[in-house]
């Protein structure tokens, strides 16, 4: 009886062992993936930001420099990816007076609602190279303002290697640009990108440094 009684206790401890260690190695498994998993997500994250943020990577011609690069700023690159390209307009401090013109003309939200297109965008220098009084009158007469700035866009967004040809306008003449690259002049005023494949969320932009004047 004695012995039956010591057979019984060995294999009750031997069990008693074996699910001890069953359950550590079932602990240290599910430990150990939980901290395997974390760091694997965590890296994923950083990875594939930056080829998803990189737009300011696209951008190309010195006056690119001039936009701000603090991506909380409306004006940034950053910042202009986010949003429809008038809106994306305002926040530049390059383009006040384009968006002033897009406002008289009542063209923001025909603008911000296009269905992907590519804007040649004058910049506040290229308005002053016309004379003031003449730029009064432009502003003031809507019918002559509209035909100026929708000469101005592009059905299709445009990257650089589409850029080079002949385009037909929202305003229906043709648009010409030459050049390769990042040297691109646009149209019979030779007007140069001065900053080049600017992204909003609908829209292309080529900041150039003339207004263009269409046909008719």
């Amino acid at each position: 009886m004695r012995a039956t009684k010591l057979t019984a206790l060995a294999a009750a401890t031997v069990f008693a062992i074996s699910l001890s260690a069953c359950g550590s190695d079932s602990d240290d498994s599910s430990s150990g993936g939980t901290t395997a998993a974390a760091p694997t997500m965590t890296s994923a994250a950083p990875s594939m930001a930056p080829s998803m943020g990189s737009t300011d990577m696209v951008n190309f011609g010195p006056g690119c420099a001039a936009v701000p690069a603090d991506p909380a700023n409306a004006g940034s690159f950053e910042a202009m990816g986010k949003v429809p390209v008038a809106t994306a307009a305002s926040g530049n401090p390059l383009l006040s007076t384009l968006v002033t013109a897009v406002k008289k003309a009542g063209l923001v939200d025909s603008l911000n609602s296009a269905d992907g297109v590519t804007v040649f965008a004058p910049t506040n220098d290229a308005f002053a190279k016309i004379p003031k009084a003449t730029l009064d009158k432009v502003l003031a007469d809507k019918k002559t303002l509209t035909s100026i700035l929708t000469y101005h866009v592009v059905p299709g967004k445009l990257t650089p290697a589409d850029l080079a040809g002949t385009h037909k306008t929202l305003q229906g003449d043709d648009l010409t640009v030459t050049g390769s690259g990042e040297d691109f002049k646009v149209g019979a005023d030779s007007a140069s990108v001065i900053c080049g494949n600017v992204q909003t969320a609908n829209a292309n932009v080529y900041i150039i440094d003339s207004v263009l004047m269409p046909k008719s």
